[in-house]
């Protein structure tokens, strides 16, 4: 036999053989990422310091008005506008959007020209005009069109200042509102009705179970940001002297002249509110995940327990006792 035959005849020494859990994966070194980080963390610092040491802010005055009475009232009266625009907002607004989306070209130019218009007019000229309505309308009445009226109301005792506010806001927010359920609307997929057509599904059914769930995926998102902006956008009432949250900070400090500490009173209770409409967005997001995602996002205390039992967890291949 030839030798380099034999040498290829010759069985190959076994190879050494390495357990998955004995391997050893190099993690990348990304020294900007640290950089950044580093940098961003003593920016931070530095404005934590000056929140702390700036005597300017004057914290003092800030924890005497933060729970005063009057900033309570005033409070109140803000979560009372951002409700109520809220509520009659998307009840007009969902109104807005079926009549777009329905086959009546009357109901569709309506509600076109409501949404166009609405949204053209900025939302302190709309306020100041249900404010001094009175000044067209001396007077209200309910009967027959061109015909006999049954009630007559006098405005100024009907709509006062809070209701005019209240009138405003709702009727801004329809029309955003109406925008954003019919874009969830029209978002589900042609052939889910078309399924539930071929299926004999009445059409109510067919929108509520079907349609309807399906879109407020598409309509939480935006709704929820429409309604903080709302919040926010009750500011704005304080043009016509009502007394909510930014106007009684500014009567405090038109008195007492403290004008960072009390804005800052405002800015806090805005933000707390705000991260508290923030976490129901995200549970009731949560819920209409349900069915559209494989994994449900974890809660952020099931977040925490998962670390928890990550940390505490034995290392994999090792001895328990």
């Amino acid at each position: 036999m030839d030798p380099v035959t034999q040498l290829d005849a010759r069985p190959a020494a076994a190879e050494p053989t390495v357990d998955d859990e004995d391997l050893i994966v190099a993690k990348k070194w990304h020294p900007w990422r640290w950089i950044v980080s580093v940098v961003v963390l003593v920016l931070v610092a530095q404005f934590v310091h000056g929140l702390a040491t700036n005597p300017g802010w004057d914290w003092t005055t800030f924890a005497q008005y933060f729970t005063a009475a009057s900033v309570m009232s005033a409070l109140w009266l803000t979560i009372q506008l951002t409700f109520w625009g809220t509520l009659i907002g998307f009840a007009i607004g969902i109104g807005l959007a079926v009549a777009r989306l329905s086959n009546n070209p009357v109901l569709q130019v309506i509600s076109w020209f409501y949404i166009w218009a609405f949204r053209s007019i900025p939302l302190i000229v709309q306020l100041l005009f249900w404010f001094n309505i009175a000044y067209l309308y001396q007077t209200l009445t309910l009967g027959i069109p061109f015909g006999p009226a049954f009630f007559e109301f006098n405005v100024n005792n009907v709509i006062s200042g809070s209701t005019a506010a209240i009138i405003g806001l709702a009727l801004h927010q329809a029309a955003y509102s109406a925008e954003i359920v019919r874009a969830g609307i029209i978002s589900v997929d042609q052939g889910q009705l078309e399924a539930a057509a071929a299926l004999g599904i009445p059409k109510r059914r067919e929108f509520f179970k079907i349609v309807l769930r399906q879109a407020m995926r598409g309509i939480l998102p935006n709704a929820a940001n429409e309604v903080i902006s709302l919040f926010k956008g009750t500011s704005i009432v304080s043009v016509m002297a009502i007394a909510e949250l930014f106007y009684q900070v500014q009567v405090i400090y038109g008195r007492n002249g403290r004008v960072v500490p009390l804005l800052m009173v405002a800015t806090v209770w805005y933000i707390i509110l705000t991260s508290v409409l923030s976490v129901v967005q995200f549970y009731v997001e949560r819920h209409y995940a349900k069915g559209a995602v494989r994994t449900i996002p974890l809660t952020p205390i099931q977040k925490i327990r998962k670390r928890v039992a990550e940390i505490t967890a034995p290392p994999r291949g090792g001895a328990t006792r």
